[in-house]
């Protein structure tokens, strides 16, 4: 599903020439699915610490993303732990489509790496009052169901190339398949909802939650081929429902040429419940952009 663009490259470079590297957690048993937990605590760090989730696309792995992404010289700066999950499918996908892990507490991926997060919390001093999340194509997708099947857990995601919480599901699909299951319409921008919908479908995964939902910061390319680029409003549709906000702002080339952001209720882009950006001609995946996640956190 991801091919590495020229970005990724580079940055991969960059951080492979820093001996910054993740460390695998043997003593990490929590199941339910035997996802693989690396971690990233900085030698500096003020407990209890922020924890950031960062989840890997398909072909990837938690080692790859640690090295593509720019996130470990920036949580030795700020002092917040990276906790970086590891498929356990052979091609490196995590899954969204069976309903155990689209649901609380359900047995699938979404629990484990909810369970990750108490593990960090227990073990290297992490604060479970700031807990954050995001990924990149089947880690965004992953991190719309972290946040839609934990919002007790994580305060706000930022998302990169993927789709609705709950679009990937596929009937009959179980949390243990190799590969997981595909969404044909869903990849193809063909699966709409309305806005109620969507929102009572996020809702419907936990419903006996009643508290705050967390912020969310979504990125997606006009040109993606891979998850099609009406995945974007219809994810915006989603989350603006959830967290029962309108559009307020709309800006042109921010943060940068070609880039659309928009806002949506109260705030700025580092304080808003939901904050989206669309990258003109841009494909699979939108680079990530590190320094505007930590912000968009309250972390930086």
């Amino acid at each position: 599903m991801q091919l590495l663009t020229a970005f990724a490259s580079v940055a991969a470079l960059a951080a492979a020439g820093t001996c910054q590297s993740i460390t695998k957690v043997s003593g990490f048993n929590s199941g339910p699915t035997s996802l693989g937990m690396y971690v990233y605590v900085p030698k500096t760090l003020t407990k209890p610490a922020p924890i950031v989730v960062a989840i890997h696309h398909c072909q990837g792995s938690a080692q790859g993303y640690s090295t593509e992404t720019k996130y470990m010289p920036l949580a030795d700066s700020h002092g917040f732990i990276l906790i970086y999950p590891n498929s356990r499918s052979s091609g490196g996908c995590f899954d969204v489509s069976s309903t155990a892990t689209l649901t609380h507490n359900g047995g699938g991926d979404s629990q484990t790496i909810a369970n990750m997060v108490t593990y960090a919390v227990a073990n290297y001093g992490g604060d479970a009052n700031r807990t954050f999340v995001t990924g990149t194509s089947s880690g965004a997708m992953m991190t719309n169901v972290m946040v839609g099947a934990y919002p007790n857990v994580f305060k706000a995601g930022s998302v990169y190339s993927g789709v609705p919480d709950g679009c990937f599901y596929v009937s009959g699909s179980t949390a243990t398949q190799d590969p997981p299951g595909w969404s044909n319409s869903c990849a193809n921008g063909q699966t709409t909802k309305t806005a109620q919908a969507w929102g009572d479908l996020t809702r419907s995964y936990y419903p006996s939650y009643t508290g705050a939902r967390p912020r969310m910061q979504i990125w997606h390319g006009t040109a993606d081929n891979t998850l099609h680029y009406p995945n974007y409003a219809e994810t915006m549709k989603q989350w603006s429902n959830v967290l029962a906000v309108d559009l307020s702002k709309t800006t042109s080339n921010s943060p940068q040429s070609g880039y659309t952001q928009i806002i949506y209720g109260n705030g700025t882009t580092a304080t808003a419940s939901l904050v989206g950006y669309s990258a003109a001609g841009v494909g699979h995946t939108v680079p990530v952009h590190e320094t505007m996640d930590l912000a968009f956190f309250g972390i930086a």
